[in-house]
Formats: structure tokens, C-alpha cells, sequence
């Protein structure tokens, strides 16, 4: 079959922070892809708000660099993915594996593989991708690149690569500063036979297939992302596998249900480093955009009208995790951070706090987000969303929150599935890192989550690694309580690992909460009397309502508490001589935080301006009586 050798497509695969991004940022620099005067940020490809401040990548992206060989020969277009290193966002990796021809996996030459390069590495050789290894970040002082080596070669054998598959090149890089070698370098310093990413550039061209096609072979083009544009409106890209597309061509727009329809090509864009730039023909291995198909879809095909065949749709794993979120019903609805009100009519038109908004919101993130599902509940203004995990639930919703919704989101819990009648959970292997002395501490924690130690080794560095299987919803909450017990030195990462019999029941949160009996504003008075009740949420000044939680009680059960209370004023004292001094700081939760929090009889508020922790019944007296008809059968 003939080949295009002038296009290599390759995804960039690896765990969380070990370097994906700053390695394209470094190729696009050296690949000359931008002018000597452009201001260049750093992670260039994690071009979102959300990426940049939780230093992750979310979404899958690609760019294309123009690599000009050493030996004179005509310029090579490198199409690199870049994908997310999270297990969350496991649909993104699938997608983009989709588009490429190989893989570089990059593995920190400290960490060693880990459950996410795990969860990566799987999908690669799943869909028989040949795979370069990257040794990255050799300038670590505790790097171990001969132990890591191997340690990947475990993982390969352990996930039964081919023997094609396990012959691959390795290239040692340090990202940060755009070094790359094949000669293995000293522990904890840079390649020193290199000054460039030349080494890696010219592997990538030796051992990355080129694209082959069948000459005779009608058009047949893959949509493996979607975007938008203000002039142009939904932009589908796509890689075109076999014959040509070019601007302004009728084609046939083969549906995931299997109709036919004949749409014509508006416009047609390829990737130039960051940017989308015209084109007039795209043709086999071709990354590219096209506009003027207003409702395609993930997954379809645009084919030759003449002989129109479609591709396999693209699978993704199923959700383990599902969370309720409907529309806010709480009694600070529409009124702003403080729910002082005083511009409560413009606050209430910025806002988006009606069921048609949330829902319509939700179907616009089922367009472009393919491991997502939505799912109706009996209330209308509420909807079961089910995903990978709980980071990219509450992704979901902190995207939401900026743009203006108001929201309820629920406790997370689990998506079973029925086996010979059985009921099975989803079940995570989680690996953990800890130095020596909270070895303890962390095997009560998963001894009360019901966790299984698999496996435990020591580096001799002072840090053990242990391995455990652990039904997902005693990871619900895990995150807080673990690094609180390992002072923050703790590192987990954990991965779905498939479905087991329900592991019974988990008490993982033994404190109660402390529940504003009556709407009003915290005052430093009642603060300073509640606090060696437990711990506090909010500051004094805060507007609160009955049934919102505004601490966690010291002992199991909840506590009803009035934090409104103000100091009895006598001639001998005056109002400002409230006490502040002796007010301990309160315990500020974020959105991850406060939904790990949860009981199931708890519920988050989300605004713009603040997270709230609730009880899904706010009224004193009813949950009283449901409590006690709970207690007497």
C-alpha cells in the first residue's frame, strides 16, 4: 500500500505531571514554530482557565509542527495529540489515540510508572499502537532511570504487549529544558551528549508509521473532536483516512444511527503549531477542521457520497461515578455571594438558575464530552450526570458555576451493574506513596474503606509504595482525610479496575454536622461559643438559612446550632466589643472538598460566588421526624 512519508501522527501519553505538556512546548519551540519575538506562556497547550490552575490537562488537544530534517530532505508535518494524563478523563485519551499511528509514553524517571501510565499504556496496546518510551525529568536528584527502565518493562509483559510492541526505543529527555538523548544519562542530570530534542525528533520519524492508504479507496474521514467558533459555528475535527476532502466538496455525513445525509465542506482548516489556518485539500493521514455541519457528532463519518462506508464508532469505558444536579433550591437563590440582595433583581437576571438553562447546559457538554451520560430522575428540575470519576464530575460543575449557573449537586455515589443477579460495584486500584512513618496510619484508613494491599515496596528511600483494591466509593471523601493523616507528604493515584460483589456497608465520615437552626448572619459571639463544639465553615458576617451546614460537629450525630446568636447589650459594654482575637480561622472548602464531605442526606450549593454545604430537607423539625420514625421502624 502506498504511504505518505511527509506526516507522522503521534499521541503523547503518560500519568499525571510527569511532563506531557512541557514537552510540547519545547518541540514547538525548537520546530520553529513561532517567531523569535512572540511572548511564549508556559504549558502553551493547556490554553483553558481550569487546565492552567490545577496544572492538569483535561482536554485532548492537537497541534502540528513542521520538522526540517538535518540531512537537507523535504519537511516532515508532525501532528502531535496531547491528552490527559488523569484516568477521569479517560475519554479523551481514548479519542485521541483514535488519530494517531503510535504513541510516546513519558515516564518520570523518579515516580516510575504509575496507575495512570498503567491505564494509557492499556489503550495504546489495545488498539496495536507501536509505543517510543520517554525517560523524562532525568535531571531529578532522585531519579532511578535503570529501576524505572525495568519497572516498565514489567508493566508491558504485565499487559501482555506483543513482542513488537516490546521492542521499543527509549529516549531520555529532561522537557524543562528541551534536552533529549538515546544514550542514558547519569542519575539526576541532563543528557550531556545533546543540547536539543533532535534525538527524540529523529525517532519519532524512524519508528512512527507514516500513513497508509488505499489509492482507489472512497472518501472515508473520522470525527474525533469537536469546537466551536463564533463565525463559523461547530467545527468538527477530524483525520481523514483514506481519499482526499477539499473545501467546498459535497460529502455524505454518515450518522451514529446509521442515516445518510449529503452536507457540503464550508470550510477547510489545518493545525499550524497553535493556530487553524485555510486549506484547500486534505488528503490520507491528515489532521484536520472543517466547518458548515451544524449537529455532526463524535464518533460519525463523512464519506464518499458515491460509496458512502462508515467507520467503527469510538468506545469509551463505562461511568463509575454518578452525582444528582438540578437546579439551586435554597432560600439564597439568585442573591449573590453575601445573600445581602441589594442589587437582588440584576443579580437574578446575570444569573442562570431555571431547570431549562441547567438542562440545556448539560446536553451542550454531551456534544463534545463522550465519556459523559445524562440520565432523567423523578424530579424535572434534577438530573442523575454519571462519568469516569469525581474529578471530572466536579470539573463539570466548577465550569458550570463560572459561567453564571446556580446549582444543588448531590452526594457522589456509584453506578452499579446487576452480574448473574448479583449486585457488582466498581472497584479502583489506588497506589500510594508515604514516607515510612505513616505506613500505619494509612493502612487504618484503608482498612476502615474496606481496601485490599496487593503489593508494598520499599525504595530504601525512606518512602513505601503500597497497592490497593478499593471499591470506589470508599474513595469518595478518601482524598482530605488522607493527606490530614499524612501531613500532606501523602501522593495517591488510583484507577478503575473493573466491577467486584458489593463490598457491604462503609462508614467513612464518623462526625456529625453542625446545622444553622435559623437564617440570619454569623456572628463573632457565637462563634467564639461553637467553636470547641467542632470545627467551623464560615466566617463572621456570612449570611446562613436554616438547614445549612456550617461546621462539623465532634462527636457522630448532627447538632442543630444557633451561630446568629449576638451578645445581650448592658450599659457596660458596647457592640463592637465583640471579641475576634480568640476566634479560631475556619476551615475553607473547596468544591472537591465539600462534596467529598457529604453524607447521603447532605446536598452542595454551588454559585459564582460561593460553596455552600446543605441538608437536602431544611426544615428542623421534619428531618426530627423522619429521624425518629427511621430509629422506631
Amino acid at each position: 500500500m502506498p504511504t505518505r512519508h511527509d506526516i507522522r501522527n503521534v499521541a503523547i501519553v503518560a500519568h499525571v505531571d510527569h511532563g506531557k505538556t512541557t514537552i510540547v512546548d519545547a518541540m514547538l519551540k525548537q520546530a520553529g514554530a513561532f517567531a523569535a519575538h512572540q511572548h511564549l506562556d508556559d504549558r502553551m497547550m493547556d490554553s483553558n482557565d481550569l487546565e492552567r490552575e490545577k496544572g492538569i490537562t483535561i482536554l485532548a488537544k492537537n497541534t502540528a509542527v513542521k520538522y526540517h530534517p538535518k540531512d537537507g530532505g523535504a519537511p516532515i508535518t508532525i501532528n502531535i495529540i496531547d491528552t490527559p494524563g488523569h484516568a477521569d478523563f479517560g475519554g479523551e485519551v481514548e479519542r485521541g489515540l483514535s488519530m494517531v499511528d503510535a504513541v510516546v509514553l513519558l515516564v518520570d524517571a523518579s515516580e516510575g510508572p504509575l496507575p495512570q501510565t498503567r491505564f494509557v499504556l492499556r489503550k495504546a496496546l489495545q488498539q496495536r499502537l507501536p509505543v517510543i518510551l520517554c525517560i523524562n525529568k532525568t535531571d531529578r536528584p532522585d531519579s532511578r532511570i535503570d529501576e524505572v527502565v525495568n519497572e516498565t518493562y514489567d508493566l508491558f509483559l504485565d499487559l501482555d504487549a506483543d513482542e513488537d510492541q516490546i521492542e521499543f526505543p527509549i529516549v531520555y529527555a529532561c522537557g524543562r529544558d528541551g534536552i533529549a538523548s538515546l544514550t542514558k544519562p547519569e542519575n539526576g542530570t541532563v543528557p550531556a551528549d545533546s543540547d536539543s530534542l533532535e534525538p527524540f525528533f529523529s525517532t519519532i520519524l524512524e519508528h512512527v508509521p507514516a500513513p497508509s492508504y488505499d489509492e482507489d479507496a472512497p472518501l472515508q474521514a473520522h470525527v474525533t473532536n469537536l469546537d466551536a467558533d463564533n463565525f463559523l459555528g461547530r467545527i468538527a475535527l477530524l483525520r481523514v483516512e483514506q481519499g482526499e476532502l477539499r473545501k467546498g466538496q459535497t460529502v455524505a455525513w454518515i450518522k451514529r444511527d446509521g442515516t445518510i445525509s449529503n452536507v457540503r465542506i464550508t470550510e477547510l482548516m489545518m493545525t499550524e503549531a497553535l493556530t487553524r489556518k485555510p486549506a484547500e485539500v486534505a488528503g490520507p493521514g491528515d489532521i484536520c477542521a472543517v466547518a458548515g455541519i451544524p449537529d455532526i457528532m463524535i464518533g460519525e463519518t463523512l464519506a464518499d457520497p458515491e460509496n458512502p462506508i462508515a467507520l467503527p464508532l469510538i468506545t469509551v469505558d463505562q461511568p463509575a461515578i454518578s452525582m444528582t444536579i438540578g437546579t439551586n433550591t435554597s432560600p439564597l437563590v439568585g442573591r449573590g455571594g453575601t445573600g445581602k440582595g441589594a442589587d437582588a433583581k440584576s443579580a437574578v437576571k446575570q444569573r442562570k438558575v431555571t431547570a431549562r438553562q441547567v438542562k440545556d447546559r448539560l446536553d451542550r457538554e454531551l456534544i463534545g464530552n463522550v465519556s459523559l451520560r445524562v440520565l432523567d430522575t423523578e424530579r424535572p428540575d434534577a438530573w442523575e450526570v454519571q462519568g469516569r470519576g469525581e474529578l471530572a464530575l466536579a470539573i463539570l460543575v466548577e465550569q458550570m458555576r463560572r459561567e453564571g449557573f446556580e446549582l444543588t449537586i448531590g452526594k457522589p455515589q456509584v453506578v452499579t451493574k446487576e452480574v448473574d443477579g448479583k449486585t457488582h460495584e466498581p472497584v479502583e486500584r489506588l497506589t500510594v506513596d508515604v514516607p515510612e512513618e505513616h505506613m500505619g496510619a494509612v493502612t487504618q484508613l484503608m482498612g476502615v474503606r474496606k481496601g485490599r494491599m496487593d503489593n508494598m515496596s520499599n525504595h530504601g528511600s525512606g518512602w513505601v509504595r503500597m497497592e490497593f483494591v478499593v471499591p470506589s466509593r470508599g474513595l469518595i471523601g478518601f482524598r482530605t482525610e488522607f493527606l490530614t493523616n499524612t501531613r500532606g507528604t501523602g501522593i495517591a493515584h488510583s484507577i478503575h479496575e473493573g466491577h467486584e460483589p458489593w463490598f457491604g456497608t462503609l462508614t467513612t465520615r464518623n462526625n456529625g454536622s453542625l446545622v444553622a437552626d435559623r437564617a440570619g448572619a454569623v456572628t463573632a459571639f457565637a462563634m467564639t461559643n461553637l467553636q470547641e463544639r467542632g470545627v467551623l465553615f464560615t466566617d463572621p458576617g456570612t449570611e446562613v438559612y436554616e438547614g445549612m451546614i456550617v461546621g462539623e460537629n465532634s462527636r457522630s450525630d448532627d447538632m442543630d446550632v444557633n451561630i446568629t446568636k449576638e451578645k445581650k447589650l448592658t450599659n457596660m459594654r458596647s457592640a463592637s466589643a465583640d471579641s475576634f482575637e480568640a476566634i479560631v480561622p475556619p476551615r475553607k472548602l473547596s468544591l472537591e472538598q465539600s462534596l467529598e464531605f457529604c453524607r447521603d442526606d447532605e446536598c452542595v450549593e454551588v454559585t459564582p460566588e460561593a460553596v455552600r454545604i446543605r441538608k437536602v430537607v431544611l426544615d428542623q423539625n421534619q428531618r426530627g421526624r423522619t429521624a425518629s420514625r427511621a430509629k422506631n421502624g
